[in-house]
């Protein structure tokens, strides 16, 4: 780790022993190993609380990824990209039963003036009084056909 071959252990341990002493060097190797023992301990803490950490926002993640699953609705946003389709199929059904219904027929009252079947429209003729007569005349002489053959 530290790159310290055994060379270089053996020049520090010749200087501790020179200015520590050969009587005090077991109590500082003690106490040295000891402070040793809990920078380690402090840090393998530090690494745990960051990985429980890690762990719970790694569990938030996937908790929320679970939540937005269950919320998560397919079909209503397959209705929600079909409205527009409904819509229009809508419309072209209403469009369908209003070409396909037939006009109710228009059943003159007996006592009720005749009335053209169309409105007049432009460029055509406008009756006249020989056509209003011609015709008054070829109904008249239908009904007396009529009695005619009755009797």
């Amino acid at each position: 780790m530290f790159d310290i071959g055994w060379t270089e252990l053996l020049v520090i341990a010749v200087v501790l022993v020179v200015i520590v002493g050969p009587k005090d060097l077991p109590r500082m190797l003690r106490t040295f190993g000891r402070t040793t023992k809990q920078v380690r301990s402090m840090a393998s803490d530090f690494r745990r609380q960051f990985d429980d950490a890690l762990r719970e926002a790694e569990l938030d993640e996937v908790r929320q990824t679970v939540a937005d699953a269950k919320k998560f609705d397919p079909t209503k946003d397959v209705r929600a990209a079909m409205n527009p389709m409904k819509a229009i199929g809508d419309e072209i059904r209403s469009s369908l039963t209003a070409a396909t219904k037939a006009p109710e027929p228009k059943v003159p009252s007996p006592t009720a003036p005749a009335e053209p079947a169309e409105p007049d429209k432009p460029g055509s003729t406008a009756p006249t009084e020989a056509n209003t007569d011609a015709g008054a005349a070829s109904t008249s002489e239908a009904k007396a056909r009529k009695t005619e053959d009755a009797a």
